[in-house]
């Protein structure tokens, strides 16, 4: 991974975090983006150590990628620092238990773990043709399995539910990723989605109520460690195996098949362009 620039959200913990040290580790210039100027500062001082204590080889940037503004603005400051970018990993996400807008007015969930791959993904377009085979590593959930995306209702303003609304968004995540796959044929790009597994991270930690108890306890059970959960995130960004491979759902290192919903591609071209809608942004991949 020396020379390779690569770019990690959601880096100040959890699976960002670990998947940020180890592309340090091996020797790659990691761009780390967090919601808190704190975290950011801590994860930084870590990732650094990684690297050897070279400053040039890290640097943070804070944004809070549910609001477009912000995404639109950080793919901005990225191009100022960089000239190339060689990985993407959007990993940043989250669950909302209680309906929440963002800023722009739109549902938090759809906003932070959809639209926002959906628009900095394509606002870091130019860097990533720059880079050499770069690729796009979207971090999605087996949760999709049981989602739907509810075109009449798409942010959920009628019948809200926060695990309804997480398998829709994971379900997104993966329908873009292989329409991505698709429009970036022919440009040495490649775009793959994951299922990193129950991770055991500070996901959880703000859920209230009878719910939030449950999966806490769940968590505590059931759930794997946060270096556990990045394997399959670093696989898709380091691996020789997956070079050129694209339009894939992983699942331990494994490519396996997601839904049949998933794999729908009118479904997928509808999202696209309803993305398109939401963000106001004409994608630059047609």
């Amino acid at each position: 991974m020396k020379g390779k620039v690569c770019v990690v959200t959601g880096a100040t913990s959890g699976i960002g975090e670990v998947a940020a040290i180890d592309l340090a580790r091996r020797g790659a210039r990691v761009l780390i983006v967090g919601r808190s100027a704190e975290r950011c500062a801590a994860t930084l001082e870590r990732v650094r150590q990684a690297a050897g204590g070279d400053p040039s080889m890290t640097e943070s940037f804070v944004a809070d990628l549910s609001s477009q503004a912000e995404v639109r603005r950080l793919a901005d400051e990225i191009g100022k620092r960089c000239d190339r970018l060689d990985i993407l990993l959007n990993n940043a996400g989250g669950m909302f238990l209680a309906r929440e807008e963002s800023a722009d007015g739109i549902e938090m969930t759809l906003a932070l773990n959809h639209l926002s791959y959906f628009l900095l993904t394509d606002r870091l377009l130019p860097l990533l043709k720059a880079g050499a085979a770069a690729r796009i590593v979207n971090v999605a959930s087996d949760a999709h399995r049981g989602g739907r995306i509810d075109f009449d209702d798409i942010q959920l303003r009628r019948n809200y539910g926060g695990w309804r609304a997480y398998q829709q968004s994971k379900l997104a995540n993966i329908l873009f990723t292989f329409e991505l796959a698709r429009r970036l044929e022919g440009t040495g790009i490649t775009a793959n989605a994951l299922h990193p597994g129950f991770v055991r991270t500070r996901f959880f930690q703000d859920f209230t109520g009878w719910v939030g108890f449950i999966i806490k306890l769940g968590a505590r059970v059931a759930a794997i460690g946060p270096e556990a959960g990045a394997r399959t995130s670093i696989y898709l960004a380091t691996s020789p195996e997956v070079e050129g491979v694209t339009g894939r759902y992983f699942v331990k290192c494994r490519p396996v098949n997601p839904s049949p919903r998933s794999r729908d591609r009118a479904t997928a071209e509808r999202l696209w362009r309803l993305s398109e809608e939401l963000t106001g942004h004409a994608a630059a991949v047609r």
